[in-house]
């Protein structure tokens, strides 16, 4: 997935590490999220990305940092009333998104560990329920690389997408922050659609799709059983614990108040860096390598989830 043979120009190391720096900044200082994710694209396909053995490790890492930085910006109380709110609508959305993906997996005769993945990424959340997955499923390099191709791509085109629609529906910032966070895949963009749409829908999102994370220990551990994996290694978001600990101490601590802000700032930075990033990471051989199959698997699943909820939201409130 990550091996870069094309790009519209050849330019030497130097110059292709001066772009990519310079635009890195540029998008972290000037762009909004949705920018950044552009221009990370423009370097990945016009340029090439200097750095790309390290590309994966760093959006891990700094989507952590930033997902932990934005609970300094929560209260404890909100975050309970959305995630009892966005409870039963994660408990449905899951079920059925896994089942629906196992039919369609087998109508496009789809690998079926890809097909598993491609399913999990879409029902908890993208990239980190792959990453959780594939050790249990024992899944090749290719079958989790095309995965996260058709996660990352789709991802992407969802924080344009949610937007606009939330928009011209005239979604509440309450509908759109449960919305998003239940069928837009990976939390970075989740959190960057939201926080292009309003503060409350921020929270709201943040909360229910970080909630939603957990999920992967009891898939997980399902999974483990269909695909007969005794050792069942599952990797748990420890991130979420520390979240958790940020949005408690901005809400009991007094002496937090000041610092909080300062922190939520830095954690917003650090968010349009790791779209930046992802978008790096999109480059023209891995929209190759992901086929039409499971595209097509990824795109249908994730057009059932994104309408079957949205109709919940509105007409079920």
């Amino acid at each position: 997935m990550q091996k870069e043979s094309f790009i519209f120009f050849k330019v030497e190391a130097p110059l292709q590490q001066l772009i990519f720096v310079v635009l890195l900044l540029l998008s972290t200082i000037f762009a909004s999220p949705p920018i950044a994710l552009v221009l990370g694209l423009i370097v990945a396909n016009f340029f090439g990305h200097p750095f790309l053995e390290l590309n994966h490790k760093a959006t891990n890492y700094l989507l952590q940092f930033s997902v932990v930085g934005l609970g300094f910006g929560m209260n404890v109380h909100s975050a309970v009333a959305a995630g009892k709110e966005g409870f039963l609508f994660t408990i449905i959305s899951i079920l059925s998104t896994l089942i629906l993906g196992t039919f369609l997996g087998k109508w496009f005769k789809t690998d079926k560990k890809t097909s598993h993945l491609i399913s999990c990424g879409t029902a908890i959340c993208g990239g980190s329920a792959i990453a959780a997955i594939a050790p249990v499923i024992k899944s090749n390099e290719k079958q989790t690389s095309i995965a996260l191709g058709v996660i990352f791509i789709l991802n992407s085109a969802a924080l344009f997408l949610f937007p606009a629609v939330g928009h011209w529906l005239d979604l509440t910032q309450k509908e759109f922050g449960l919305w998003c966070a239940i069928a837009i895949h990976d939390t970075s963009s989740v959190v960057g659609a939201a926080s292009k749409f309003g503060p409350e829908a921020l929270q709201i999102a943040t909360t229910v799709k970080l909630a939603r994370a957990l999920w992967i220990i009891p898939v997980a551990l399902i999974t483990a059983f269909i695909f007969k994996n005794k050792s069942g290694k599952i990797k748990i978001p420890y991130f979420i614990g520390l979240f958790i600990l940020a949005m408690i101490a901005n809400t009991y601590l007094p002496q937090i108040e000041s610092v909080a802000p300062h922190l939520v700032s830095v954690a917003k930075i650090g968010l349009t860096v790791t779209l930046f990033l992802i978008g790096a990471g999109l480059n023209i051989n891995v929209l190759k390598s992901v086929g039409l199959k499971p595209l097509a698997q990824g795109i249908l699943l994730w057009t059932f989830i994104a309408i079957a909820t949205l109709i919940s939201i509105i007409y079920l409130k």
